[in-house]
């Protein structure tokens, strides 16, 4: 399985602070999936920026994103993953929430999208490591039958 992890921050990508929510996806998916590829970027909360890296990701079976989900002006990450998906996967992003809305109220305020294009599966989670903790967990179990699916496999 082949999976692009997308950090959507202004201050990721200027260094002001270091990208944690990436790295902990990353880990969090090499400790459970067997012969997974994983890469990962930094972008900022610009539409450009991230329909490239959208772009440049579409080899992949799953890409990741974290960050922008929010409420700020700058949060536009499952705005653009919306337009650019060419079918929704609700399941997930209510999902995300209703798990996460467990652990902290503030979950119902995530504006998280879940769609496909192509055959890659696009997951917006939110920035925080905490968050990207349980919603990593939360999506592992059903990837491998996402992948099938899209190529055909059937059940």
């Amino acid at each position: 399985m082949k999976v692009t992890v997308i950090t959507v921050s202004d201050r990721a990508f200027k260094g002001i602070y270091e990208d944690l929510s990436g790295p902990a996806i990353e880990n969090i998916l090499k400790q459970h999936i067997d012969n997974i590829e994983i890469s990962g970027v930094i972008v900022p909360d610009e539409e450009e920026q991230l329909l490239k890296a959208l772009n440049n990701a579409l080899e992949s079976d799953f890409i990741i994103t974290t960050g922008g989900t929010g409420l700020s002006d700058r949060d536009i990450t499952p705005d653009v993953c919306e337009k650019y998906c060419d079918k929704a996967l609700p399941g997930i992003a209510e999902i995300l929430r209703a798990e996460s809305y467990k652990e902290t109220p503030q979950a119902m305020l995530s504006r998280g999208f879940a769609g496909i294009k192509n055959k890659t599966v696009i997951v917006n989670f939110p920035g925080s490591v905490k968050a990207v903790n349980l919603c990593t967990k939360i999506l592992i179990p059903v990837m491998e039958h996402a992948v099938k699916m899209l190529n055909n496999e059937g059940h």
